[in-house]
């Protein structure tokens, strides 16, 4: 199955918001948490979060710099 890489590069966007909104949900969390094992279960879910936020933000940025270096190389041949 092939996946053109401006759906990549589409898809990627959406997924990485709905990553960061955990992230900062878990955030946000942290201060209604007392007991240092569950802070530190929360800081290991954000970096979790922010983790996958991180490879989705690359991922599209990656599918983006190839779209546009495919539609250049078309234009020139």
């Amino acid at each position: 199955m092939n996946i053109s890489p401006k759906f990549a590069a589409l898809a990627a966007a959406p997924f990485a918001l709905i990553c960061l909104g955990f992230a900062v949900n878990g955030f946000l969390s942290l201060g209604e948490l007392t007991d240092p094992e569950q802070v530190s279960d929360a800081r290991g879910y954000i970096g979790f979060w922010m983790f996958l936020a991180v490879i989705a933000i690359a991922s599209g940025a990656l599918s983006w710099w190839l779209m546009s270096t495919q539609q250049k190389n078309e234009g020139q041949g």
